[in-house]
């Protein structure tokens, strides 16, 4: 079967056709056209007749930069976009003929990378998308964890510099302030307006060498091809990535972190500093099976192809009430419990003979078997 995804986030909007092994067959991709609620959702209509055209399609996903409620129709708030209760599901069901399914665009992602990509026989996996902000999401035992209300994973908005940077969110010094493609066009910019040593050569990667025109992809390309301010900006990020990381390991003990989003096409130059930070802030180094730590598979496409794929199970098991889920210990087999008198008559019984089971152990019934020559 084929379905559609569409990941939604604050600069543009990716649709792609997508099949059962999640292979992408068409795809489309355009700007968000604005922070109205209205035009976005013309845009995912128009997206979805585009690509179903002579194609059997049989539903349609959203990854929505936002939270969503536990029936995954209701975008309750999106720092980065103009919804506020949204009734996403419900408005674009009057447009589209086959379902629709709404889901976090983080959350989208990470089920791409567990069934698909990097995340394939994790246990405890948590996926963080660095782009616009940082999106969050984790996967337990082969179940998306959403929480009570459906909106668990927003990590980006942990509180990580009191009185920091202010987030679209509303508070101040969210983790995605420090360590998002919004947070590396920030400090790119400021660099470039105080004229920092090599900030020029930087302008060399810039539309019209204009510092307001500069965007994240900028500052990869630069870094990747050797601009020594770019990758002092890039590995600042993964500075920060690491710090958070060794916080949500500290709370949810996980086995990988898959690092997905446009911020890291930069690669190991991200990475690495990231996983030096970790190693070295992580609580109980040393003595505690640390998490690996990969970038994700799909890069950009993974929202697009996570959506559709949520949306294709949706219609043999339709989403309700958010459950949490957390791994079980195995628990060990228990033999019926025995009383003091069956256990007598089984010695009694045995091989060994009264004589050497009934040796006296102080007061009361005897105890210490192994006293003459019995296994405990």
């Amino acid at each position: 079967m084929l379905s559609v995804g569409i990941d939604i986030g604050g600069t543009k909007v990716a649709a792609g056709v997508v099949d059962e092994s999640g292979q992408i067959v068409r795809r489309i991709q355009r700007l968000t056209p604005s922070r109205s609620p209205e035009a976005v959702e013309d845009a995912i209509v128009e997206s979805v007749r585009e690509l179903a055209r002579n194609l059997p399609i049989c539903a349609v996903g959203i990854g929505a930069a936002g939270w969503i409620d536990t029936e995954q129709a209701l975008v309750r708030f999106s720092p980065h976009l103009a919804w506020r209760n949204e009734p996403l599901r419900d408005r674009l069901s009057e447009r589209i003929t086959v379902p629709v399914l709404v889901d976090n665009d983080a959350n989208a992602a990470a089920w791409a990378e567990f069934r698909f990509g990097a995340g394939q026989g994790s246990r405890v996996m948590v996926c963080l998308t660095l782009g616009t902000g940082i999106g969050g999401a984790l996967v337990i035992n082969g179940r998306m964890f959403r929480g009570r209300y459906g909106m668990a994973g927003e990590f980006g908005h942990m509180t990580v510099v009191p009185d920091g940077h202010w987030c679209p969110c509303g508070n101040r010094g969210c983790w995605e302030q420090y360590a998002s493609g919004n947070s590396l066009v920030r400090d790119a910019r400021a660099l470039l307006a105080e004229g920092a040593p090599g900030a020029q050569d930087l302008l060399g990667y810039v539309a019209d060498r204009n510092p307001g025109n500069l965007i994240g992809p900028d500052v990869t390309r630069a870094a990747v091809d050797g601009d020594r301010l770019a990758i002092e900006l890039i590995a600042d990020i993964g500075i920060w990535l690491g710090r958070g990381m060794a916080n949500l390991a500290a709370a949810l003990d996980p086995d990988l972190f898959v690092i997905g989003g446009g911020v890291s096409a930069a690669g190991d130059l991200l990475l690495e500093p990231a996983r030096t930070v970790y190693a070295r802030t992580l609580t109980g180094r040393g003595f505690r099976p640390m998490a690996d730590i990969q970038k994700a598979h799909f890069g950009n496409d993974a929202g697009l192809i996570g959506a559709a794929d949520l949306a294709r199970h949706s219609i043999n098991e339709p989403p309700g009430m958010a459950r949490g889920f957390w791994p079980r210990r195995r628990t060990a087999v228990r033999k019926p419990r025995r009383t003091l008198r069956q256990s007598l008559r089984d010695t009694l019984a045995g091989p060994v003979g009264r004589d050497k089971c009934l040796a006296p152990h102080g007061r009361g019934f005897p105890r210490g078997l192994h006293q003459r020559g019995l296994p405990e």
